[in-house]
């Protein structure tokens, strides 16, 4: 089914190198016709972008700090002004200082808390309130998640409250602009050798651990992932909305590891 995007036009926040998870999302959308818009913070991941967005034919690229108002107002008007409407944005944004991560939930300070919640959970109500006026005939709004939100992971502590938080906000902003045709969902991908993930300690064995039990014997993939946006943002989705959809291989389903490899 090719072109399932074709005449649509999206921005995509989040793009670090061509693992990112954000990377095969926007390859998979090119490649279903969808003209792409990517926003990077600073200077260095810029260059790092340009080279990928040029591969799938844009040259659209802005610089966008989402904690920054008038940062955020520059993109949307940018698109507004070259664009005029939106169909569709994937937020792929998420922080939390890494030292924070390795040691006991509990001492999670003040200062790293409120900076992960910003910038992991409320960046997404601050694109999407900016979105909504541009997408006047419904459109689609993603995000990722990690299991870490509901279960307690290794080495995940205040990521997971984020990630709980983020699911809760896709729920909530799901109802509040469907009445306009706007779906909010997120996909929840497994462990992913990533920029992202390489900041959490234990990922390689975290990696390895959910290829070895997960029902497919097998991790996401960047393809994978990048179909499920496909669904979600293509006419195909069109009736799913609110929605965490897990791409692991099966791993959330499972009460235990295999009794092999207990």
């Amino acid at each position: 089914m090719p072109d399932l995007m074709k005449g649509k036009r999206g921005l995509v926040m989040g793009v670090a190198n061509d693992r990112s998870i954000a990377w095969g999302i926007a390859r998979a959308l090119a490649d279903e016709g969808a003209a792409l818009a990517f926003s990077h913070q600073g200077e260095s991941f810029g260059k790092r972008v340009e080279p990928l967005a040029a591969s799938v034919g844009s040259d659209f690229l802005v610089d966008v700090d989402v904690t920054d108002d008038a940062s955020l107002d520059r993109c949307f008007d940018r698109l507004r002004g070259e664009w005029g409407t939106l169909d569709f944005v994937v937020h792929a944004i998420a922080y939390s200082d890494k030292t924070e991560l390795t040691g006991r939930f509990i001492n999670t300070t003040r200062e790293n808390f409120k900076n992960s919640l910003a910038i992991s959970c409320y960046s997404l109500i601050d694109v999407a309130r900016r979105a909504q006026p541009l997408m006047p005939n419904g459109g689609t709004i993603l995000t990722l998640t990690y299991q870490g939100s509901n279960r307690v992971t290794p080495f995940y502590n205040v990521m997971g409250v984020a990630k709980a938080a983020l699911e809760s906000t896709v729920r909530y902003l799901a109802s509040d602009l469907g009445p306009e045709g706007i779906r909010v969902n997120a996909i929840s991908p497994g462990p992913m050798k990533t920029l992202a993930g390489a900041a959490i300690a234990g990922g390689r064995k975290t990696f390895r651990h959910t290829e070895m039990n997960a029902p497919l014997r097998a991790n996401a993939t960047l393809e994978c992932i990048g179909g499920t946006a496909v669904y979600l943002a293509s006419d195909f989705g069109a009736c799913t909305t609110g929605e965490i959809i897990t791409v692991d291989g099966g791993y959330h389903v499972l009460g235990m590891p295999r009794f092999e490899n207990i």
